[in-house]
C-alpha cells in the first residue's frame, strides 16, 4: 500500500491542495450552526440550547435543499472547463444565480409556512418551541443571500479556485461570532436578545459573504476569460434545467441523509429535552468532521469531473481511489479523538453536567458512525463527477429512510435504548450507504474500462 501512496504521491498531493480551502469553506457552514450553539449553551441556559437543536433540525433540511440545488453547477463547469468551453461556463453562471435566487425565495416560504408548523406539530416542550421560532424566521430570511453567495463560490470552485471562498468563510464566521456575542450577551448599549440575536447575526454574516463573493468573481482578473460572454440577463431554459438536473438529485441526497439526522432530533425530543440537548451537542461536534468530508468529496467531484470529461478513466480511478483513502485516514484520526476526550469536547459547548455524560456516551458511538459517514459522502462525490446522481440518491433512501430512522426509532424507544439507540440506528444506516454507494462506483468504473478496452481493440 505504501508503495502504492509513493506511486500516486502526485494525486494525493494535487487533491489535497484542491480540498483544503475547500474544507474550510464547507466547514464554514456548520460552524455558522456550531458557533450558534456555543453561544447559546454558554450563555443562555438548557431551554435555549434544546431551542437551538429544534431550530437546526427543520431548518438544516430546507437548507440543504438549497445547497444541493447550487451545487449542481459545479460538475458541468468542471467538465466543461476540461474542454476549455469557457463561454459555456459563463452562461451557466448567469443561469445558476437566477435559480439559485428563485431557490432562495421558494425556501424561504417553505421556512416561514413548512417547518414552522413542522416544529409547532411534533409533539415537543411548548416553551422550546416558543423559544425557538424567532431564530427560525430570521435564519430563513438569510437564504436567500446564502444562495446568491453559493452560486459564485460553486462556480470557482469547479475551476479550481478554492482559496477566495475560504478566506471569506473565516473572516465571515468571525464576524458571525462576535456578533453573536455582542447581542446575547446585551454589550456596548445592545438589549440581551437571546436566541435572537444569533439568528440576527448570522443574517448578517451571510448577506456581507454574498456581496464580497460576487465582487470577487465579476471583478477578478482570475476570472476575465470566462467571464467575457456572461450577462445577467441571459437567461435559458435548457442550462437551468441542466444544473437542475444534477442540483435536484444532488439536493435530494442532503435531505435524506439530514432528514434522517433531523428526524433524529426529533425522536430525542420524544425522549426528553435533556436528551435533545445532548444530542445536539455531539451532533454539533460529529457534524464538523462531516463538513470536513465534505470539502474532500467536493475535490473529488472537481477530480473526477475533469477526468470523466476527458474520457480519461484511469486518471478518474486514481482520483477515486487516492479521495476514498484519504477520507479514511482523517476519519480514523477523529474516531480516536472523540474516543479519547469524549468526557472534555461538550464542555466547549456546554456547561451542563447533565448534558455532558450524555453527549460524552455518544461521542463514543459518533466515532464508529465517522468511518461510513465519510466513505458515503466521499462516494457520492466521486459518482457526481461522473455524472451519475439518479442512483445515489435511491441509494441514500433506501439507507436513511428504509434502515436508518426506523432502527433509530425502535433501537430508541420501542427497546428502551433511549439516545444511544437513535444513535445506533443512524449508524447502520451510514454503513448501509458507504456499501451500496462504493458498489456502484465499483459498477459505473469496470463498464467504462471494459468500453475503454474494446474502443481500443477494435481501432487497433
Amino acid at each position: 500500500m505504501f508503495a502504492s501512496i509513493r506511486k500516486d504521491k502526485a494525486f494525493y498531493i494535487s487533491t489535497i491542495a484542491l480540498a483544503a480551502p475547500i474544507v474550510v469553506s464547507q466547514l464554514g457552514h456548520t460552524m455558522v450552526h456550531t458557533a450558534d450553539t456555543i453561544i447559546v449553551g454558554q450563555f443562555a441556559g438548557r431551554i435555549p440550547l434544546a431551542a437551538v437543536s429544534l431550530v437546526h433540525a427543520v431548518f438544516m433540511v430546507v437548507l440543504v435543499i438549497g445547497l444541493g440545488i447550487a451545487y449542481g453547477i459545479t460538475p458541468l463547469i468542471a467538465q466543461y472547463n476540461g474542454k476549455s468551453d469557457y463561454k459555456e461556463c459563463a452562461k451557466l453562471l448567469s443561469n445558476s444565480i437566477w435559480l439559485n435566487v428563485l431557490t432562495g425565495i421558494l425556501l424561504f416560504c417553505a421556512v416561514y409556512w413548512g417547518s414552522m408548523y413542522a416544529m409547532q406539530h411534533t409533539d415537543q416542550d411548548p416553551l422550546v418551541v416558543e423559544t425557538a421560532k424567532p431564530y427560525l424566521f430570521i435564519l430563513g430570511l438569510s437564504i436567500l443571500p446564502l444562495m446568491i453567495f453559493n452560486a459564485f463560490k460553486q462556480f470557482t470552485e469547479g475551476l479550481g479556485f478554492t482559496k477566495q471562498a475560504m478566506n471569506i468563510t473565516i473572516w465571515g464566521n468571525v464576524l458571525n461570532i462576535i456578533i453573536a456575542l455582542v447581542l446575547v450577551r446585551g454589550m456596548f448599549g445592545f438589549p440581551e436578545m437571546g436566541i435572537r440575536g444569533v439568528g440576527i447575526a448570522t443574517l448578517v454574516d451571510r448577506i456581507l459573504m454574498m456581496i464580497v463573493m460576487a465582487a470577487y468573481v465579476l471583478k477578478s482578473k482570475n476570472f476575465k476569460r470566462y467571464l467575457l460572454d456572461f450577462s445577467i440577463r441571459f437567461i435559458d431554459r435548457t442550462r437551468i434545467k441542466s444544473i437542475f438536473k444534477i442540483g435536484a438529485p444532488v439536493a435530494m441526497q442532503y435531505v435524506f441523509e439530514i432528514g434522517a439526522f433531523a428526524t433524529a432530533a426529533l425522536i430525542a425530543g420524544k425522549i426528553g429535552a435533556l436528551e435533545q440537548a445532548a444530542h445536539q451537542v455531539a451532533i454539533t461536534l460529529a457534524a464538523m468532521t462531516y463538513m470536513m468530508a465534505s470539502g474532500l468529496a467536493s475535490a473529488a467531484t472537481i477530480k473526477t469531473g475533469n477526468s470523466f470529461g476527458t474520457a480519461n478513466f484511469q486518471r478518474l480511478q486514481k482520483f477515486a481511489t487516492v479521495s476514498y483513502r484519504l477520507v479514511l485516514v482523517f476519519m480514523i484520526f477523529w474516531a480516536l479523538i472523540f474516543a479519547l476526550f469524549n468526557q472534555y469536547l461538550p464542555i466547549v459547548i456546554t456547561q451542563d453536567s447533565e448534558v455532558i455524560a450524555i453527549a460524552a456516551s455518544l461521542l463514543i458511538i459518533a466515532g464508529m458512525f465517522q468511518l461510513f459517514d465519510g466513505t458515503q459522502v466521499v462516494g457520492l462525490g466521486v459518482l457526481r463527477g461522473m455524472g451519475d446522481v439518479n442512483v445515489p440518491t435511491a441509494i441514500t433512501f433506501i439507507a436513511y429512510w428504509i434502515v436508518g430512522v426506523p432502527s433509530a426509532y425502535v433501537m430508541g424507544l420501542v427497546f428502551g435504548w433511549g439516545i444511544q439507540g437513535v444513535w445506533y440506528g443512524l449508524t447502520l444506516g451510514l454503513l448501509t450507504s458507504t456499501a451500496l454507494l462504493y458498489w456502484r462506483y465499483k459498477t459505473i468504473i469496470r463498464q467504462k474500462m471494459q468500453s475503454t478496452v474494446r474502443l481500443q481493440t477494435h481501432g487497433a
